[in-house]
């Protein structure tokens, strides 16, 4: 019975920041980036979007999240830990592309490079926290 519990949980704790998450990162996406990304990236972008790609990027990026800074600060009882952690972990996570982008393709914008690993850090730190909170009321934490 307690397994069953945990593993709801566990989902819902998913949901909950793949939903934070996805909005975010969605307003950012439409309405700031698309601008940026066309003007320095247009000879790179292709004209569909790879949905397979974007939704395991958004799995494995969000079990990430959950795994080293969500469930740590659950834990640890600390929106600071979330905040701080989550922009830690945004930094880690978008420097792997980008700077490795940087590293091996020809005129790779060290503009776009700056500019995602800001977003990453607070895309990472405001989830983080969003979720924390919206987890904790879930649970009946406030």
């Amino acid at each position: 019975m307690m397994d069953n519990f945990l593993s709801f949980v566990s989902l819902r704790n998913y949901i909950v920041t793949l939903i934070i998450f996805l909005v975010i990162d969605m307003v950012w996406l439409v309405f700031i980036a698309k601008s940026i990304y066309d003007k320095y990236l247009g000879y790179l972008m292709g004209e569909k979007v790879n949905f397979g790609a974007a939704f395991l990027f958004y799995a494995i990026f969000i079990l990430g999240l959950m795994f080293f800074v969500i469930n740590p600060a659950l834990a640890k009882d600390s929106i600071k830990y979330a905040i701080f952690a989550g922009a830690l972990f945004g930094l880690v996570t978008y420097s792997t592309y980008d700077l490795t982008n940087m590293a091996t393709i020809k005129d790779w914008p060290t503009l776009i490079t700056v500019i995602d690993l800001i977003w990453g850090s607070f895309v990472s730190s405001a989830t983080a926290t969003l979720a924390y909170l919206a987890i904790r009321a879930l649970s009946g934490n406030n």
